[in-house]
């Protein structure tokens, strides 16, 4: 079976008359006069009225899509959200000074885990640009040994995390 290209003319015989605006492993999406788009099996029943031949993606769109917001979040300081722990939502963190003549300063808790969830993804993204500089190895494995100590030094704040998986590890002790 030939694949039909980009720009392919068709008329189906749930949707009828429709150009292939995408081509996949599995899938044509075919724009149709009538009922917009759709995205049909490549083995569907259909008539052929003009075929285009080697224009044919072989990633969709979509595909596309997913691979670079991966890329993107690995790369650079743009944070996943991070939820808070549900007992912390709404809460707040107040700082009382040891004299009393002083005032005391409350902050929102959602607010101060923000600010925690940043710096912990700001260290994520410099752990990264070590790893992948020209540094030789043993200075390489100098500064991951003070980002590990980095991030031991804020396990403090792992009880504000909702999910595990998001919170700081350090050195694991032997």
């Amino acid at each position: 079976m030939n694949l039909l290209g980009i720009g392919s003319r068709i008329k189906h015989v749930e949707f009828g008359l429709g150009v292939v605006t995408n081509v996949t492993t599995k899938h044509y999406w075919v724009t149709f006069i009538e009922n917009g788009l759709e995205t049909i099996e490549l083995d569907s029943e259909f008539e052929v009225i003009e075929a285009v031949e080697d224009e044919v993606d072989t990633i969709s769109f979509y595909e596309v899509e997913s691979m670079l917001k991966n890329m993107l979040k690995q790369w650079s300081d743009i944070s996943e959200i991070v939820p808070i722990g549900d007992r912390w939502k709404g809460g707040k963190l107040i700082l009382e000074p040891q004299d009393t003549n002083l005032a005391s300063k409350e902050i929102p808790i959602d607010t101060f885990f923000h600010k925690i969830v940043m710096v912990r993804d700001r260290v994520r993204v410099m752990e990264q640009k070590i790893n992948s500089s020209k540094l030789d190895d043993q200075d390489k494995v100098d500064l991951q040994q003070y980002i590990t100590r980095i991030y031991g030094s804020l396990t403090t704040f792992n009880i504000l995390f909702k999910i595990k998986d998001h919170q700081f590890s350090g050195a694991k002790s032997s």
